[in-house]
């Protein structure tokens, strides 16, 4: 490398020590010799934490308007300042921003996190014609302000859309702490874990409802949890609420704490019954790596591409989210069979170990930069 490379990822969206942003991303591009700093909202508490990566506070703002305005112009600004090399924008109201800071001798670049626009098809709360007014408006300004900006995409099927895009997947890095976590032989607890942000389109009442199927089951979700539907899960769950273990509620759980919870037990399982939705139906989750890394064996819903990776990696087990009686047997078999859940645990775990880990992804975001960069 000629020279350090200036590096600015921004967000005014995701929490500044966001999984992908900031522990794989901003980390991995430090530890390569970049000069990394990371814009995002954030309080004097979190601006202290100890990093190599030079965090650049603005601030919070709880209303949705006032940070969309605000909060932007306060990142535009000082990303402006900073005069980096490349600008890595994790939001699609900084695409704007991005296009403002493009230049003739800099880079920037655009992670696309998620499916936008079939997200807002999604958005039930809003009539049909709206939304698909809404989702057609947003892909037509998104290719605009998006145009000469290379392209980082999170999942593979994002490059149905974005056909330039380079797939920097969200495998998990290899955590030491989960993978030597050693597996005994001892019957698996009848608790079941799901881990990341708790919503209805990621499974909340199908899983709330999971005490009233098997009784002896108990689900413990670690992540944030809005309260409106922390109330409607445990109305779900009727006389089995005191069977829903919910920690972050209306807070956000650190990386560390997660990590902990996956080993503080033998867990029969990491859970992911979502309903039937384009988004996630394409979608590798993240869950399924992080409860790989731990030897989880997984129980989701059967759609055809996760029922395919389960089937290649044979490290869990597909059912039909709204059958009952095949959720129930799922549960029934990883509880009567232990070795045989062990062993989908152990086939994960090894896949993870193997092939599906963010090392990897992290070599080739390190290679690309240095080609984007010319370094």
């Amino acid at each position: 490398m000629r020279k350090t490379a200036k590096v600015v990822h921004m967000t005014t969206v995701h929490h500044p020590y966001d999984t992908r942003i900031f522990h794989k991303e901003c980390t991995s591009l430090q530890k390569g010799g970049y000069d990394v700093s990371l814009i995002a909202s954030m309080d004097k508490q979190e601006i202290q934490k100890d990093t190599d990566v030079t965090m650049v506070p603005i601030k919070k703002r709880k209303n949705r308007l006032a940070r969309m305005v605000f909060s932007t112009l306060e990142a535009y600004l000082k990303a402006k300042s900073l005069k980096a090399d490349c600008y890595h924008i994790h939001d699609p109201e900084l695409l704007p921003v991005g296009r403002l800071l493009k230049k003739k001798n800099n880079v920037v670049i655009y992670d696309v996190h998620e499916d936008y626009v079939t997200a807002m098809y999604q958005k039930e709360y809003f009539p049909k014609p709206i939304r698909k007014a809404v989702g057609a408006v947003y892909g037509f300004v998104e290719k605009i302000l998006s145009k000469n900006m290379a392209l980082c995409l999170a999942e593979k099927y994002y490059q149905e859309k974005y056909p330039s895009g380079i797939c920097i997947l969200n495998y998990p890095a290899l955590n030491d702490k989960l993978v030597n976590h050693q597996i005994d032989d001892q019957p698996a607890e009848n608790k079941i874990l799901y881990t990341g942000n708790v919503s209805m389109e990621r499974g909340a009442y199908i899983h709330a409802q999971i005490p009233n199927i098997d009784p002896s089951v108990s689900v413990h979700f670690i992540g944030k949890c809005p309260s409106s539907i922390a109330e409607k899960m445990y109305a779900e769950a009727g006389e089995k609420k005191e069977q829903l273990m919910i920690e972050g509620i209306d807070q956000f759980i650190e990386r560390e704490e997660i990590d902990d919870k996956y080993i503080s037990r033998k867990w029969l399982a990491g859970i992911a019954l979502f309903p039937p939705t384009q988004h996630y139906k394409k979608k590798e989750l993240t869950k399924f790596f992080e409860y790989m890394s731990a030897g989880l064996p997984i129980l989701c819903s059967n759609f055809p591409v996760w029922k395919k990776f389960m089937d290649k990696y044979q490290c869990g087990i597909a059912v039909d989210p709204y059958n009952e009686e095949e959720i129930k047997e799922a549960i029934d078999y990883l509880r009567k069979h232990p070795e045989e859940a062990r062993q989908m645990g152990m086939n994960g775990k090894k896949a993870v170990v193997r092939q599906l880990n963010w090392q990897k992804e992290e070599e080739k975001l390190i290679n690309w930069y240095g080609a984007l960069l010319k370094q």
